[in-house]
């Protein structure tokens, strides 16, 4: 595939692109990926329709991409100008002014922030919020002897958690997960881009006027003097990373567990490690599958591959994960695999997710002994979207028990325990109501 293949107005159906959306895609993404492999480390794709790009599913020729930002900084905007502002892509690799999509001085004040206000999480109060949490919601349907662990548990249990670590109201939390998930679907990407940027913003508001012992307060108080509008995007990062794939790294835990021959050996054994499951899922089946997106500002080999300047260059973390030339020999305990990125942009958060997960999923098999799939794992389905591997619903059966509902309680000074607001200060659903920085989200969406 040559650079002019890659030119602005290119038909991807008629270059032979292989696509990264669809059900397809979602049902057997391995497939794809074994296909990309006869490429090479790098292969030319359509990442959405009309929407061309590359995808890295070599291991190494990954770690050469993450660990270089000068060769691939992250800077996307020469590529904005390119597509269409509807774009489906623009939710999740649009421009926005914060540590994900910065590079040098700027991605350095930045991260630190960031590291250093989660550095703040006290792990033991951490697991408490899990715990408290994860019992209430068993609780809710433990003597039913069935429940949908997506709906009822995987994605309910990271925003309470999420509440509780950024002294978010859950009437402002509801609407953060609401407008996240919107955009790892990519269905309407204006709409719920203006719902998690609008729910942040008020967040960012409550939180100016209520500092509390939260990462919030501690991102606004730290001396790199962070913006509204600085807050808001570091804000909007933290909880992209927050939600969506915890919730599919309890799911796809949850699943491995219920559904591998040997996971489930140990399980009715009693010698479960779930430490090795989660790793296990981490290589395999990474909760944020292809991510990491760079562009490289000129034509630039890689593997031996050509990338066209300005292009998308995607990590695949599950491809490269699961790169033939690595051994699959020795892998319970090694966490070599890329779900966290590697280099200057290495997930912040890794030891928050780890601990929330393995905490859930711990819970989980504690509370309900006996569990099994209610249907056979063939027949669960997966969320279309290249972003992320996330099933639509994992129900479960079991033994019908009764879990006695904990009494939720915070640590003292929390700004967790803060009632909801009655009266949520809600931007004016006109452009003309919003702060200069805010109405940029949409004119991102228009090309504006």
């Amino acid at each position: 595939m040559t650079s002019d293949q890659f030119a602005a107005g290119s038909c991807p159906a008629h270059s032979g692109l292989l696509p990264l959306h669809g059900p397809e895609f979602a049902t057997d993404p391995a497939g794809t990926y074994a296909a990309l492999r006869r490429h090479g480390s790098a292969a030319p794709v359509e990442l959405a329709p009309g929407v061309p790009g590359t995808l890295v599913v070599g291991y190494q020729a990954a770690l050469d991409v993450l660990r270089d930002p000068i060769t691939f900084p992250k800077d996307p905007r020469r590529w904005e100008a390119t597509v269409a502002p509807d774009c489906p892509l623009l939710p999740m690799m649009a421009y926005r002014p914060n540590c994900m999509f910065s590079d040098g001085a700027a991605h350095t004040r930045l991260r630190a922030a960031v590291t250093d206000s989660l550095a703040r999480v006290d792990s033991n109060i951490l697991r408490g919020w899990v715990e408290r949490n994860a019992d209430s919601l068993i609780a809710r349907f433990a003597h039913v002897g069935q429940a949908d662990l997506i709906t009822e548990y995987a994605r309910v249990l990271p925003l309470l958690v999420f509440n509780a670590m950024f002294g978010c109201p859950s009437v402002i939390a509801d609407r953060l997960v609401e407008g996240m998930s919107g955009i790892f679907e990519g269905t309407d990407a204006e709409k719920a881009n203006m719902i998690l940027g609008e729910a942040v913003m008020e967040l960012v508001a409550y939180k100016r006027a209520n500092p509390g012992a939260d990462v919030t307060s501690w991102l606004m108080a730290h001396p790199a003097g962070l913006t509204d509008e600085e807050m808001l995007h570091q804000l909007v990062t933290l909880v992209g990373a927050g939600t969506e794939p915890e919730q599919n790294l309890i799911a796809n835990t949850m699943l491995l567990l219920l559904s591998d021959d040997h996971f489930a050996d140990d399980l009715s054994g009693g010698s479960l490690a779930i430490e090795d499951a989660l790793d296990a899922v981490l290589w395999t089946d990474p909760p944020i599958a292809n991510y990491a997106v760079t562009y490289p500002p000129k034509d630039t080999d890689l593997h031996g591959a050509r990338l066209p300047a300005d292009q998308p260059v995607v990590i695949s973390f599950a491809a490269a994960n699961t790169d033939p030339s690595l051994t699959s020999e020795g892998r319970t305990g090694n966490r070599a695999h890329l779900a966290w990125g590697a280099g200057p942009h290495t997930c912040p958060a890794q030891g928050h997710g780890r601990l929330i997960a393995s905490v859930a999923v711990e819970k989980l098999l504690d509370k309900l002994p006996g569990m099994e799939l209610a249907l056979p794992a063939d027949r669960l389905q997966w969320r279309p979207g290249m972003f992320h591997r996330a099933l639509t619903a994992l129900p479960v059966r079991f033994p019908p028990v009764s879990v006695p509902a904990p009494v939720p309680v915070e640590p003292a000074g929390s700004a967790a325990s803060a009632p909801p607001l009655a009266t949520p200060n809600r931007p004016e659903p006109s452009g003309a109501g919003r702060p200069r920085w805010m109405r940029t989200l949409v004119g991102w969406w228009r090309g504006q």
